[in-house]
């Protein structure tokens, strides 16, 4: 195994899945740039073939974005769309029949993926978001008005940059303020099971079994959470998304149990974590910077490079998985049909072939063409609105304060999913 140039060595191999090294940001950047210097595309292999099915980690911008792109031949079916252990594979498919224990926009292929994104696709365009900033902006003002009177130190992820996007998505999905923790919980049941400190559940000391029983838990409890609101907004019909799934139909039927669960589960946990990340990034990014800290504040045209280098920066979602359709080459490798793939995000936005020195958190940087959204069929459906959260919260944010510094050391989720800053200690100056 190790002759083969195409075989990760263990050590390597061994950081790609761990949801620790992804906690240590720098080093985890150091091993991406060895692997994409030495081995672009290379094999993956457990030491134990019980542990995991062996796969393709890709880790250069132009090979992910190319996979991303052609959604034919590199397919989010039928293996799993995350990477997962074999034994949380097994039970999935145990529980629910499927691969993943949520079916949602992420796992389907054509045909079935462009009808059900067609579903809520308008919704989430510009245009009609417009209807809805308002909304967003008076709640960013509460929301600072809220993390000010906290101050000066404080936790920035706790304070706002965690609940703030919660809150936002939930009033869109339609899930009133009184249920938005359970939400949070169940999210960091979800995405942040890998870190005690997110799950409080203890994980570090589960098996894999109990890991995956403890996440099924937090699906079944948001699938009937979910079919509740659903019939009421089948009966009481609203203007939230929430009643554009509830009363969609495919091909002239209503969306199976499983679908739509999946569709509102997506909706109500991708849409929060991954800005609450590239908003916490940005506030890092600010307070380790105070020149650009102050170019922001002055000039505001520079606000949305802020939010799409945070973005980059942060890469909150670190990995989508890809199963070839059919025999190909990517990066000098041959890849057959059936063949699983990493597309890395964090590496490919961190590869110095498409952004100049890629580790410093540049506002102003441009062309910035990342791939945190994705590509193709699959671009991330929330991206106006993540977009326009941000940029509304950092013109509240930069209006009413005069200065941040670090008040502590921050520390990122331990998870090779969806990953972040889990706590920013800041010391904030009013305005």
């Amino acid at each position: 195994m190790a002759s083969d140039p195409a075989v990760l060595p263990t050590g390597l191999a061994k950081a790609v899945i761990d949801p620790h090294a992804y906690a240590e940001w720098d080093g985890l950047l150091d091993t991406f740039d060895h692997i994409r210097d030495k081995m672009p595309v290379a094999k993956v292999t457990p030491e134990n073939e019980d542990l995991f099915e062996p796969f393709w980690l890709i880790t250069r911008y132009d090979d992910v974005m190319r996979i991303s792109k052609d959604n034919a031949t590199f397919l989010n079916n039928p293996k799993p769309v995350v990477f997962s252990f074999k034994q949380a594979i097994e039970f999935s498919r145990a529980a629910t029949g499927s691969n993943m224990l949520v079916d949602s926009l992420v796992v389907f292929d054509a045909p079935i993926h462009p009808k059900y994104r067609k579903l809520t696709q308008d919704w989430f365009m510009p245009r009609n978001l417009k209807q809805v900033e308002g909304e967003i902006r008076a709640l960013a003002t509460r929301m600072v008005d809220a993390m000010l009177e906290k101050g000066p130190e404080l936790d920035f992820v706790e304070t706002l940059a965690g609940p703030y996007p919660l809150r936002v998505v939930m009033q869109i999905l339609g899930v009133p303020p009184e249920d938005e923790p359970r939400m949070q919980m169940l999210t960091q049941k979800l995405f942040g099971g890998q870190d005690a400190d997110l799950s409080g559940t203890g994980m570090e000391n589960m098996t894999p079994e109990q890991v995956v029983q403890l996440v099924a838990g937090a699906v079944k409890t948001f699938e009937d959470y979910f079919a509740a609101l659903a019939e009421d907004r089948r009966a009481n019909p609203t203007d939230d998304v929430a009643s554009v799934i509830a009363n969609a139909l495919v091909d002239g039927k209503p969306l199976p149990p499983r679908d739509m669960a999946g569709y509102y589960i997506i909706m109500a946990t991708a849409g929060h974590d991954t800005t609450s990340a590239s908003t916490a990034g940005a506030m890092l990014a600010l307070a380790n910077d105070p020149e650009q800290f102050a170019r922001v504040k002055a000039d505001r045209s520079l606000l949305p490079g802020i939010v799409e280098e945070a973005i980059r920066w942060t890469s909150p979602v670190q990995h989508f998985m890809r199963t070839a359709a059919e025999d190909v080459e990517v990066g000098g490798q041959q890849i057959k049909a059936g063949d699983w793939m990493m597309i890395n995000y964090v590496a490919a936005n961190h590869d110095p072939a498409q952004f100049d020195d890629p580790r410093r958190f540049d506002a102003a940087r441009s062309p910035n063409r990342h791939a945190a959204f994705g590509a193709g069929a699959h671009q991330c459906l929330g991206l106006h609105l993540a977009r326009l959260e941000m940029r509304i919260l950092f013109e509240v944010l930069l209006d009413r304060i005069d200065a941040v510094e670090l008040a502590g050391t921050p520390a990122r989720a331990t998870s090779t999913f969806v990953g972040g800053l889990k706590s920013l200690p800041l010391k904030i100056t009013k305005g």
